[in-house]
Order: C-alpha cells, then sequence, then structure tokens
C-alpha cells in the first residue's frame, strides 16, 4: 500500500515495539500517539491490539497526509486524528488512558521535549503508562558508534535537535510524577521506554 510520508524506519521497528506493547497495554483503554506521521504506527498496532483505542495526532503540517493514509484502511478502534501541538495547552485530549510517541524527542527542541513532559503530566491518567521509542544517551555516552554519526547528523540538520541523555528525560517524567517501570534494549540501537503515573 502505497503512503504519503512513508517511513522506512516505523516498518522496520513496529514489531519489536508490538511485542512490548502486548505485555505493557494489556488492558482496554484509548492510547494517545503523538507525532503519528505518515500512520503506520496506528494502523499496524490498530490492527494487532483491537482491544486498544488509538488516538492519532500529528502537527498541523502533517495532519492531511496522515488524514489520507489511514482512510485507506480505516479500523473501527483508530479513531479520527487530531491536530497536537505539544507546546500549546490545553492539548485536544482531557484525558488518555496511556500515551505512545516513537522517534519524536529527538526531532523536537528540548523546550518542546519540557512541554511534551508537562503535557503528558496533565492528561495522562492516574496509573497510565507512558511509552517512548527511540534513541538515548546514558550518562553522556551514546549506546553505538551508528547513534553518535546520527547525532551529529540531527545537529547539522537543525541544532535544537540531537539523541537526548536519558538521565534529563527521566528527570522531566519524574517531575509530573512518573515512575520508570521498564526500559527496553530494541533493535537498531533505539529503546522504548515505560513509565506509570504514579498520582
Amino acid at each position: 500500500m502505497w503512503m504519503k510520508n512513508f517511513s522506512q524506519a516505523c516498518e522496520n521497528n513496529k514489531k519489536p515495539i508490538l511485542e512490548i506493547l502486548k505485555i505493557v497495554l494489556k488492558e482496554p483503554g484509548e492510547v494517545l500517539e503523538i507525532g503519528s506521521g505518515s500512520g503506520q504506527h496506528a494502523l499496524y498496532f490498530g490492527e494487532h491490539l483491537p482491544h486498544l483505542n488509538w488516538q492519532p495526532t500529528e502537527l498541523p503540517a502533517g495532519i492531511s497526509a496522515l488524514r489520507d493514509n489511514l482512510s485507506v484502511a480505516p479500523l473501527e478502534n483508530i479513531l479520527m486524528p487530531r491536530v497536537l501541538d505539544v507546546c500549546q495547552y490545553p492539548w485536544p485530549i482531557s484525558s488518555v488512558a496511556s500515551i505512545f510517541t516513537a522517534n519524536t524527542l529527538h526531532i523536537m527542541a528540548w523546550p518542546d521535549v519540557r512541554h511534551f513532559f508537562k503535557g503528558v503530566g496533565r492528561v495522562l491518567n492516574p496509573h497510565g503508562l507512558l511509552c517512548v521509542y527511540g534513541p538515548f544517551r546514558y550518562s553522556g555516552n551514546y549506546t553505538s558508534e551508528s547513534n553518535a554519526y546520527f547525532d551529529r547528523w540531527l545537529k547539522e540538520r537543525n541544532p535544537e535537535s540531537g539523541i537526548r541523555n536519558f538521565e534529563d528525560v527521566n528527570f522531566l517524567a519524574q517531575e509530573q510524577g512518573l515512575e520508570l517501570l521498564h526500559d527496553y534494549s530494541m533493535p537498531a540501537n533505539n529503546q522504548l521506554l515505560i513509565w506509570e503515573l504514579r498520582h
């Protein structure tokens, strides 16, 4: 199926991510996906996790392509995509059971990452889960040489982007009452971090 804004990375990582989501998102509920891009994750997870209602979102510039892609193979549990800019409050979702995002924090500027976690703290239900997929540094160190190259490429393209330090991101999460439950090592030198809102 031809898609606008097709992502090979999404195609490569969707199966490994699904195996973890099957474990951590067992209960029925609504999942807010932040930065849905082409909608490949939404379509794949929506099909394989029918007990979840999946709410795709995207920035204004990308919402049209996302809507077009999702309309090709509509699923009842994939909700109508909404515009969501993490820096603009209030978010269009007032409360949600879980939140998922993939390959977004290293694209956002750091102030936007701060807004991301503030927004999560406002809309995530108590004991809800935040699932974040992507590359991270630990104590300032890259997990692979390829991630170091990737980070340099990101910064050359946009100096405000870059692979985030896990400790910095976890601090923002803790400020919102989130406690890290799991840090899964994933293929291609990525991580899947799972936090739970404890209040």
